[in-house]
């Protein structure tokens, strides 16, 4: 059976609808959360992927959040070994910076519903290609980062140029959150932090604005997370489970 890494930073930022598509792909799970065990020191050694969440700090905080070092070390690995790496908004951040591009504040803020524009190079991507030429997705950050070299830039919006890249066969980076739903990002409208933040970054939304926009985008988006998700997962390949479940469902027709 394979087994996961995940690397959570806060309990507000969980693997949200990724988890239940883990779950049902038969891998097992081994979480990390650094906000509870901020001295962990994870080896990636022993699982066959790689995913680390989003979180509120950032790549330049090493000194006030030393396990984001711990974390870069362990990105480092887990590409050296050429296992499966996702990484979700920090976790993309961290990544692009593991492969030597720069990570910064960007021009403005990206909070709510934005289209996502799938590149030429996405559009033949084995993990993104399903996504068509636009699609709305769920962000919430105000870094943003260069695209490495030897990278393969897969998306943008117009209002962030790099929003998911690719590294060699398996290295994901994502800045947007298509594991949110929509518990999950009324969790984050609710939160005081987020909330200030939202306000703070007078882009011209607001919680009743955003909640809208979930209501209308959020039906589209997730058949095409769970697709996303799915396509990621075959890179780690299938457990025996659910190869002998496949098996029976043939031998049943």
């Amino acid at each position: 059976m394979s087994r996961l890494m995940v690397f959570q930073h806060v309990a507000a930022e969980p693997l949200g609808t990724l988890h239940a598509r883990i779950r049902a792909r038969g891998h097992r799970i081994r979480f990390h959360n650094f906000e509870r065990h901020p001295d962990a020191r994870p080896q990636v050694d022993r699982y066959q992927a790689l995913i680390v969440l989003g979180g509120p700090m950032n790549v330049d905080e090493q000194e006030r959040f030393p396990h984001l070092r711990t974390e870069l070390d362990a990105i480092e690995t887990a590409l050296r070994q050429d296992k499966p790496v996702l990484g979700i908004c920090l976790g993309a951040q961290l990544l692009a910076h593991v492969l030597g591009a720069p990570v910064m504040r960007h021009t403005q803020h990206e909070i709510g519903w934005y289209d996502l524009a799938i590149t030429d190079h996405g559009r033949q991507d084995p993990v993104l290609a399903h996504v068509g030429a636009t699609a709305p997705v769920f962000q919430w950050h105000g870094r943003t980062f260069g695209l490495p070299a030897g990278a393969v830039q897969l998306a943008r919006t117009a209002t962030c140029e790099q929003q998911a890249f690719r590294y060699g066969r398996n290295a994901y980076g994502f800045q947007f959150h298509m594991e949110a739903d929509g518990r999950l990002i009324e969790r984050w409208l609710r939160l005081p932090a987020l909330r200030r933040e939202l306000q703070a970054a007078a882009i011209g939304q607001d919680a009743a604005s955003i909640r809208a926009a979930t209501a209308a985008s959020l039906a589209r988006m997730q058949p095409l997370a769970e697709c996303t998700f799915n396509q990621f997962l075959d890179l780690v390949g299938r457990p025996a489970r659910r190869k002998a479940l496949r098996s029976d469902h043939a031998l049943e027709e």
